[in-house]
C-alpha cells in the first residue's frame, strides 16, 4: 500500500471535481505506521474501538435525475489494517453527486463495500435523514479551567502521572477538554476537537492530563493516531484498571472524525455531536 508520502497521495495537491462514481479516488494509509511509533503490534492490540465519521454533503441523483441529499454516518473498526485519507474520501463521496441510484439503500450498501474493500476491515454505513437528531453530549467534568503553565508544546508523556496527597484514591468517571488541537501530518493544518477520557483506577493528577492534552498542540498525526497515542501513554503511564480515549474533531470538508479507543473490547462509540460540530 502507498505511503502518505506517495505520490498519489491527494493531500496537498489541486484535485479535480469529479461528480461521477468513482471507488478509486479512496486513499488508504496503513496504520500500522503510527502502531510502530510507540512499539505496538496489530496482533497484540491494547485497546479496541471504531472511528466515527460523519458526513454533512451526501447527494445523489434518484432514477428520475432528482437530487436527493442527506448526511451519513461511517463507522470503521479500530483493528482494520487502513485508515482513510480524509481528503480522498471527501473527493469519493463527491463522485456521488451525479450519479444516479435506485434509492438511499443502494447508497448505503455501495458505499460499506468499496470503504470496507479500501479500510480492509467491515465499515458500516448509515445514511441520516437531514433532521436527524444527535445524542446529547455525555456527562464530563471538564479540566480546561485548571491552573497550569505552559512553556512548551511538544508532545511529552512523562508529564502524566497519578495524584498526590489529597486527590490520591480511586476514581470512576469521565473528564474532557475541549483544547484539544493537533496538526495534519502532511499539510500542517491545525485539527481542533473535543477529548473525552473516561477511566477507572487510581485518580490521575488532573493538571498533569491538561498539560498533556495542551502539550498535543503542535503534534502532527492523523486523528486516529493521535487518540491511540492518548490513550497509549495514559494506560501505560498511569495503567487505570479500565480506559476509553474518545476525541470528536470539528468537521473539515463537510466530514467530522470522531476516533474512539476502549480497554473495553464491547465498547460501542455513541455518536453525539458537540457544539463546534
Amino acid at each position: 500500500m502507498a505511503s502518505v508520502h506517495s505520490d498519489n497521495n491527494p493531500l496537498g495537491k489541486n484535485s479535480a471535481y469529479i461528480d461521477r462514481y468513482d471507488p478509486t479516488l479512496l486513499f488508504p494509509i496503513s496504520r500500522g505506521e503510527g502502531w510502530k511509533a510507540v512499539g505496538i503490534e496489530r496482533e497484540t492490540l491494547p485497546f479496541d474501538g471504531e472511528d466515527i465519521w460523519n458526513g454533512y454533503e451526501i447527494s445523489w441523483l434518484n432514477p428520475k435525475g432528482i437530487p436527493q441529499v442527506a448526511m451519513a454516518e461511517f463507522r470503521f473498526p479500530a483493528s482494520s489494517p487502513f485508515l482513510i485519507e480524509s481528503k480522498s474520501f471527501k473527493l469519493y463521496l463527491n463522485s456521488y453527486n451525479q450519479t444516479k441510484f435506485a434509492d438511499k439503500n443502494v447508497v448505503a450498501q455501495q458505499m460499506a463495500k468499496d470503504l470496507s474493500a479500501a479500510a480492509g476491515g467491515e465499515v458500516t454505513v448509515s445514511i441520516l435523514a437531514l433532521q436527524h437528531a444527535f445524542p446529547a453530549e455525555p456527562n464530563s467534568i471538564c479540566i480546561d479551567d485548571l491552573d497550569i503553565e505552559m512553556d512548551k508544546y511538544e508532545m511529552d508523556p512523562e508529564v502524566l502521572k497519578l495524584a498526590e496527597t489529597e486527590q490520591t484514591g480511586e476514581f470512576e468517571g469521565a473528564l474532557v477538554s475541549h483544547l484539544l488541537k493537533s496538526n495534519c501530518p502532511v499539510t500542517g493544518q491545525p485539527d481542533w476537537g473535543s477529548i473525552y477520557i473516561e477511566y477507572k483506577g487510581q485518580r490521575i493528577d488532573e493538571k498533569s492530563l491538561l498539560t498533556y492534552i495542551v502539550s498535543l498542540r503542535t503534534h502532527q498525526d492523523f486523528h486516529e493516531q493521535c487518540v491511540e497515542r492518548t490513550f497509549w501513554d495514559i494506560w501505560t503511564r498511569c495503567k487505570p484498571e479500565s480506559l476509553t480515549v474518545y476525541a470528536r474533531y470539528v468537521r473539515r470538508g463537510g466530514l467530522d472524525i470522531n476516533p474512539m479507543r476502549s480497554s473495553d473490547v464491547t465498547r460501542k462509540a455513541v455518536n453525539f455531536r458537540t457544539v463546534r460540530q
